[in-house]
């Protein structure tokens, strides 16, 4: 059993759990059930330069310490002073050192896009994801077979949620549906974690033209940055090269301020 295999098996045990303590009708009181949600699409394309998704994130399974005293009061709000157009938070506690209560100290503090980076496998997520006050959802496309891609994409669009899906290779183009907002190529293989941009640049010319896409992980550079904007990607999800620092907010900054100037040069 590989790493994803394990924490998709956790996790389905952990939804069941939740689903006893809090029913999804008490997600549903929550005061930002009925938020109207920031939209990453808006803000992506009115945007005229690579959009940052910027990511908190304590530690992950290959990295078990990249910032394990993170402030999450703090962090967030220096990434959207920073320029970022969204920010992503890890909210998986056992693999990713997260939790739920990391969105809600946040949610009323910035105004960017808040993705919930999660393992979803089943609706009761998307209603808590809500509930906490995300706006964007994570859908794992090696996680999840055809069926259940597209009945929780649909669910997240009939609650006003976004949704990204990550694809991790070519095998897994026939689960995009017409639901999903985004279409994120992953540069890290979740099997063994390696991470390379090649990932993105490969599978790019089989993806659907009319769908925005996200390069995610692995991302060291604003000419990486550069690089996968010439080639179709509009947004990048970016969370170690930020996290390592001791001020994630202002390496965020200027990371995104020499992505403009090369864009500009370019």
């Amino acid at each position: 059993m590989n790493i994803l295999d394990q924490i998709i098996a956790d996790q389905k045990i952990l939804v069941e759990i939740n689903k006893k303590n809090v029913p999804q009708k008490a997600l549903e009181a929550s005061p930002y059930f009925a938020r109207p949600c920031h939209s990453l699409r808006n803000a992506m394309c009115e945007s005229h330069y690579p959009a940052i998704i910027a990511e908190f994130k304590r530690k992950s399974p290959s990295k078990p310490d990249i910032n394990s005293n993170a402030d999450i009061l703090t962090i967030p709000l220096s990434y959207q002073s920073g320029g970022a157009s969204a920010t992503s938070i890890l909210t998986n506690q056992k693999y990713f050192g997260g939790s739920d209560s990391d969105i809600t100290e946040v949610r009323d503090s910035i105004d960017i896009p808040i993705l919930r980076k999660e393992f979803i496998v089943d609706v009761y997520q998307l209603y808590e994801s809500k509930s906490l006050g995300a706006d964007v959802v994570l859908l794992i496309a090696e996680a999840l077979d055809k069926e259940s891609c597209k009945l929780l994409a649909m669910e997240a669009k009939a609650l006003d949620l976004e949704v990204l899906m990550e694809l991790h290779h070519e095998s897994e183009l026939s689960k995009i549906n017409d639901y999903i907002d985004f279409i994120g190529i992953n540069n890290r293989n979740l099997k063994n974690f390696n991470t390379t941009i090649e990932a993105s640049l490969e599978i790019i010319a089989k993806l659907p033209t009319d769908t925005i896409k996200i390069s995610e992980s692995g991302i060291q550079s604003p000419l990486d940055v550069v690089t996968l904007w010439q080639a179709g990607y509009r947004g990048f999800l970016i969370g170690e090269r930020f996290m390592r620092d001791n001020n994630p907010g202002q390496t965020c900054a200027s990371f995104i301020d020499t992505v403009k100037s090369l864009c500009h040069e370019n």
